[in-house]
């Protein structure tokens, strides 16, 4: 797909899949049971405080970050502050590389709105901000889970929103569980037996992790771009086998005073409130 930014869409209906992928592995053992898994905050930082606050009702062992702590919205070095904080391991994502002018991604890639946002981050990006960006890679591989910002056919830049994207992550992955970012639509997808099913995952489905090997993307929590304008994240239960889709309203109009304070593209902020 190419790299400009999109608005998602919808995934997938049933699909056959390769026979050497039907078998699905076990949930390793992992001292890190409990999970919390974010992505795409984009800098909107009462959207990931009322995440985290929401998340330490019933704290996990872990949180985990998918990438683009930054790009878009109006707090990028808050977010960096919280992310680096609080998140045990977290992935670059596009707009935190082309934010550090990094010569894998460039404003080329970027639709004008996402352009004008990132030239503005990165300016805005304190030392400590670009510090803590700087060292993380888009992809890892941990206790039974692979972990991409965008999908495993390019770690950086595909969304996995259609069937084949998604017959491809699985295709070209082992792990019982594949954790993806960037397309900023919830999502939940499960190969059993040789069919994948699953699609767009509203707030509260769940997922039986044990019934298959699954992709999931907890969606976004700074942009979501799946019609439901909350902020979007992920639990995880290595114990009792579960994934919850979580939801969390937050102060929509606050961000978008901030993006128009600042001076970005209006249509970043009015996005906001429809989740689109």
């Amino acid at each position: 797909m190419s790299g400009s930014d999109r608005s998602g869409t919808t995934v997938r209906q049933s699909r056959a899949a390769a026979t050497s992928q039907t078998t699905a592995a076990p949930i390793a053992h992992n001292p890190r049971v409990r999970l919390a898994v974010i992505s795409d905050i984009h800098a909107n930082l009462y959207a990931l405080e009322a995440v985290l606050e929401e998340i330490d009702r019933d704290p996990p062992d872990e949180i985990w970050c998918l990438g683009d702590t930054v790009g878009y919205g109006p707090r990028p070095n808050e977010c960096c502050e919280l992310v680096r904080e609080r998140c045990t391991r977290t992935l670059v994502g596009n707009h935190d590389l082309v934010a550090l002018g990094s010569a894998e991604v460039g404003l080329e890639d970027f639709n004008p709105e996402a352009g004008a946002a990132s030239v503005w981050t990165s300016s805005e990006l304190s030392p400590e901000s670009r510090e803590f960006l700087s060292p993380l890679e888009p992809t890892a591989m941990v206790d039974g889970f692979e972990l991409y910002h965008g999908s495993p056919r390019d770690p950086v830049w595909d969304y996995v929103l259609d069937e084949v994207a998604v017959e491809d992550s699985f295709t070209r992955t082992e792990a019982p569980v594949v954790l993806v970012g960037h397309s900023h639509v919830a999502t939940a997808a499960v190969l059993a037996g040789e069919t994948i099913e699953g699609g767009v995952a509203p707030a509260d489905f769940s997922a039986a992790l044990g019934a298959g090997r699954w992709l999931l993307n907890p969606g976004s929590i700074g942009q979501p771009r799946d019609g439901d304008p909350r902020a979007a994240w992920l639990r995880l239960d290595l114990v009792s086998g579960e994934a919850r889709f979580r939801r969390i309203a937050y102060p929509v109009a606050r961000t978008q005073a901030e993006i128009r304070e600042r001076g970005l593209p209006d249509s970043l902020a009015e996005r906001l409130a429809h989740g689109v």
